[in-house]
């Protein structure tokens, strides 16, 4: 089976794109008012990223909700909370990290995203991680595994092993929603925090 197209996959018809802002509150500014594909007729807002502007640890999910998109900032829901529970436990929190996801509209739904919505997101993907440059990325789900590392293995096969894109170590580990309807996961997911964890102060202090 092929891979599915991961962000860096950038499409032709945004070839000779005017040039975007150098900074994330101009990014999200432009990004607002993106109509490169069908998810810009239904969604109520574009959910852009929340957190610090160079943060040493970089979450990327797959999509908005239903609460995403109402309120504009990824991860809101039961799943956001939990994911925030998570966070404190490593004394962490959305102020020192930067939490977003592969596309910025939410699919009707919330099905998967389809192939050409995220290359044409990968526009706003790029500049995003331009502009973070995080020294680790944690994906939270097998959509945003499968996507941005370009596999279509399960992911079982792609968490509990180190990863590399664009020259940034990566981890991949359940999505918070999975372990909603999974209780039993959590300290699997524990277990991959820590090692996330470790690995993004061991790059720090290096």
């Amino acid at each position: 089976m092929q891979a599915p197209p991961g962000p860096q996959d950038a499409p032709a018809v945004l070839a000779g794109a005017p040039l975007l802002p150098d900074n994330l509150a101009g990014l999200q500014g432009a990004a607002s008012n993106c109509t490169a594909c069908g998810l810009s007729e239904s969604r109520t807002q574009v959910v852009f990223g929340v957190g610090a502007e160079r943060p040493d640890v970089l979450f990327i999910g797959e999509a908005p909700g239903e609460q995403e998109d109402l309120q504009g900032e990824p991860f809101v829901g039961r799943a956001g909370k939990l994911l925030d529970q998570m966070l404190a436990a490593l004394n962490w929190s959305r102020d020192n990290v930067y939490i977003m996801n592969v596309i910025k509209c939410r699919p009707p739904a919330n099905r998967d995203p389809k192939p050409e919505e995220v290359l044409a997101c990968s526009r706003w993907f790029d500049a995003q991680w331009a502009l973070l440059q995080p020294k680790v990325v944690c994906l939270l789900g097998r959509v945003a595994a499968q996507r941005v590392l370009q596999s279509d293995a399960p992911l079982s096969a792609l968490r509990g092993r180190w990863h590399e894109y664009r020259g940034v170590p990566v981890w991949v580990t359940y999505h918070p929603a999975y372990l909603l309807r999974t209780p039993a996961g959590k300290a699997a997911v524990w277990q991959d925090l820590r090692r996330l964890a470790a690995r993004s102060l061991s790059l720090r202090d290096g």
